[in-house]
């Protein structure tokens, strides 16, 4: 890889992060199909990377949130989440590896992953455009919650979005959460999931290839990208957040109707 290949890769996360951490999606939603599109890689190492990138932002922005004392964080619905989407983690991972390994050609799997992101994607901006006129709940059965962050640990670690869309539409839905409080409780649990996640391909020993120095530029690139979109978060009302939230779904439809043309 040349030196402009670090520096877009350094790009992507950064830029990744900082929308990341605005809309709580994580960033890995556009990390992954972004980096999956340029094809330097393979879909392993950036589901990696991806993970990784995004564990260091949601680990910066949940610890300064609590630090702060500015964190809006349900503990009573968010812990419960947030372990389940440990479990899910760790279920979505051993999903993934069986499917690279079953598969003989390993860019189907990324083609599979683009296929299920963009229908996630899309179902995700038609609940956007019409939640004003969908009726919301108020769970807070703590097994519910459990059971819940399983299916949103399962997806984001599959997909090796760390979280993205789907996390925010279910705490809109299943928890009537307004846009910056979903923001942060999405965070919390995408931190969970990406940990367990990152624990359990390090136990198994199934780390793909890739340098660590790229790793490290990638995590750098969360990091600041957490610690702007923190900044940025803070000084923005919530309906701007919504635009850029609805306008990053369509950009994501796009990469991945690109990434299923060129994988399949």
């Amino acid at each position: 890889m040349g030196v402009y290949l670090y520096l877009i890769f350094l790009g992507v996360s950064f830029c990744a992060s900082v929308v990341g951490a605005i809309c709580g999606i994580g960033g890995g939603v556009l990390i992954k199909p972004l980096l999956d599109a340029f094809g330097v890689l393979s879909v392993a190492s950036i589901s990696f990377l991806s993970g990784c990138t995004v564990l260091s932002m949601s680990c910066y922005s949940v610890v300064k949130a609590k630090k702060s004392g500015d964190s809006l964080v349900d503990m009573k619905t968010g812990t419960p989440l947030a372990i389940g989407a440990a479990l899910g983690g760790v279920a979505g991972k051993m999903m993934f590896q069986f499917l690279s390994d079953l598969s003989g050609n390993k860019e189907k799997v990324g083609a599979i992953q683009a296929i299920c992101l963009l229908v996630i994607t899309f179902g995700t901006m038609v609940y956007t455009l019409k939640k004003d006129q969908i009726k919301t709940h108020h769970v807070e059965n703590a097994a519910a919650c459990v059971l819940i962050g399983v299916a949103l640990g399962i997806c984001s670690s599959f997909l090796g979005i760390g979280g993205g869309p789907i996390n925010l539409v279910v705490l809109f839905f299943f928890f009537s959460m307004d846009t910056k409080t979903a923001a942060q409780n999405s965070l919390y649990i995408i931190l969970f999931s990406q940990i367990t996640s990152l624990i359990n391909t390090i136990v198994t020993g199934t780390i793909p290839e890739c340098t660590l120095g790229l790793l490290g530029l990638m995590v750098a690139g969360g990091i600041l990208g957490g610690v702007a979109g923190r900044k940025i978060n803070k000084k923005i009302e919530a309906e701007t957040v919504n635009k850029l939230f609805i306008g990053l779904m369509a950009i994501i439809m796009l990469i991945c109707a690109y990434n299923i043309y060129r994988l399949w």
